[in-house]
């Protein structure tokens, strides 16, 4: 059946069951919420026992590891994790199988994982992004059940009710002490805010805290506290931090990337939402963390001082609370090493968990108080619909992360992409798939002109007399089709290799297989 974007979603998927359909970002969340929430654990230790293990492998040991269980990670090293591929070939070397993998993310380090799909170690994904070769493998039908991609406040929400019920979560620490208290903030693998772990330490039956930097009690300040924690392992490594700052994470070198980046900002800058005390977040694009250099020298300029920004946070970022130019920053995932110094020594540097900064079942979500946010977009649709998660041959490649979390909450959502990669056009009558539904977007900005969500009549008015080049989306896309011509659409297979949530739980769309050459 066609749910209310236009999107086929069956009523019940095999692999994850009936599929409750997503009809209208706020529609679920206007009312009270009546879903169950479930109970964080009751634990105990008894009086002077120490939680320090003598390896890795004990103290999964000592957790019950069994068939079918629930095992978390957070993903603050990004590309430089170790800790993942270490806890995973041990289950999968005594044997354990049909394990659920809820890491808040996946990256390229995780391509080692592929072989445990195989196997049957790793029988369900639950996660805000896959990408590399295990996105492919994904992609070809190499999984039973279909993954789960989820928001970072929609992974929030799904721990909260008991639909991530976990067994085990894994918290690497850049500097630990006996007890668990632990902070990602120094020490030799710092990595800045530990924020999406906050939430899994809450709620997992059982949690260990890897760090390679053991220090004396107590460690402080302790980003997550040792009442949550039940055993503490020191390891050679937790990760390479260097290999935190990718390519998506880099301001752009692009000149092209730059003059959108440039557009966007002007555009802010006439939207009526720009003004003293406003909050800003930047996705974790090139293009898209370009527009906070111009809209910094637009600040000072002007003096316009904004109150916070929110998100993933770039040493960028940190430049312009230092400046002054914000009163604060809420971090629950530093997109570079450099920030962790901050995070550690500037009390207006605020480290929040992941429920806060974009759950929907809290009352005081932080993507709720967001006045701009700009995102990136790997393709946007004549519907203002956004796709992050599929690549233009269909294969998974993306990460919804706070995409749809900021986009819902922000009064003004500015998505930044080019018109068209290579020979490939990125304005679609209908997008592979939708992580972002069109109705939470309100500018798409091209190299070829900004195009106004007819839903904002007056956005569009203000632009225009600004001087700015404002065009018709539809428009836009014949111009970009004359150019590119129109792809051939990538074949898709019957099988439902994923599903798409929206953050407040409901099912916007599936990821179809892709058909191998």
């Amino acid at each position: 059946m066609k749910n209310i974007l236009g999107f086929d979603v069956p009523d019940f998927i095999e692999g994850f069951g009936e599929v409750e359909h997503f009809t209208g970002s706020w529609n679920k969340l206007k009312n009270s919420i009546d879903e169950q929430i479930i109970a964080p654990p009751v634990k105990n230790t008894l009086a002077h026992t120490s939680k320090m293990r003598d390896s890795l492998e004990a103290a999964i040991d000592a957790c019950n590891p069994h068939d079918g269980m629930t095992v978390t990670f957070h993903h603050h090293l990004r590309e430089g994790d170790y800790i993942v591929e270490k806890v995973m070939f041990y289950l999968a070397s005594k044997g354990i199988k049909d394990i659920t993998l809820a890491s808040s993310s996946l990256t390229g380090a995780h391509d080692c994982l592929v072989p445990l799909i195989k196997d049957g170690t790793i029988g369900q994904i639950f996660s805000s992004g896959i990408r590399g070769e295990l996105g492919k493998a994904v992609s070809n039908g190499v999984m039973k059940k279909p993954v789960v991609i989820h928001s970072h406040g929609g992974r929030a929400r799904a721990i909260k009710t008991g639909r991530i019920n976990i067994d085990l979560a894994i918290i690497a620490a850049s500097a630990a002490d006996c007890e668990g208290n632990c902070t990602g903030s120094y020490g030799p693998s710092a990595f800045g805010s530990i924020g999406y772990a906050m939430i899994d330490v809450e709620y997992a039956k059982k949690t260990i805290v890897v760090s390679d930097n053991i220090i004396e009690y107590p460690c402080i300040p302790a980003s997550i506290r040792q009442h949550y924690i039940d055993h503490v392992v020191k390891v050679d490594s937790i990760g390479d931090p260097s290999k935190i700052a990718t390519g998506t994470t880099r301001i752009t070198k692009s000149p092209m990337d730059l003059r959108i980046a440039e557009m966007a900002a002007d555009a802010i800058e006439h939207s009526g939402v720009y003004k003293e005390g406003y909050s800003f977040q930047v996705g974790a694009g090139g293009a898209s963390l370009a527009v906070a250099k111009f809209m910094r020298d637009k600040m000072k300029k002007q003096d316009i001082k904004g109150s916070f920004m929110i998100g993933g946070v770039t040493s960028y970022c940190v430049d312009m609370l230092e400046e002054g130019l914000f009163g604060a920053i809420f971090d629950v995932q530093s997109f570079d090493a450099a920030v962790s110094t901050s995070v550690y020594g500037n009390r207006n540097h605020i480290e929040i968990s992941s429920d806060q900064y974009a759950s929907p079942y809290n009352c005081g979500c932080m993507t709720n108080k967001l006045d701009i946010v700009v995102l990136g977009a790997l393709e946007v649709d004549v519907d203002f619909n956004v796709n992050v998660i599929t690549g233009a041959d269909g294969v998974v490649r993306g990460a919804s992360g706070g995409h749809s979390d900021t986009a819902a909450g922000a009064k003004l959502t500015v998505v930044v992409c080019p018109s068209f990669r290579g020979r490939l056009p990125m304005i679609k009558q209908k997008v592979q798939n939708v992580v972002t539904p069109g109705d939470t977007v309100d500018l798409i900005v091209t190299e070829r002109g900004i195009c106004v969500n007819p839903n904002s009549p007056n956005l569009s008015q203000k632009l225009k007399e600004a001087g700015l080049k404002v065009v018709d989306i539809n428009d836009l896309k014949k111009e970009v089709d004359g150019i590119t011509g129109i792809p051939v659409e990538p074949e898709h297979t019957e099988q439902i290799v994923g599903v798409i949530e929206y953050r407040d739980g409901t099912i916007m769309d599936v990821i179809r297989g892709v058909k191998t050459k």
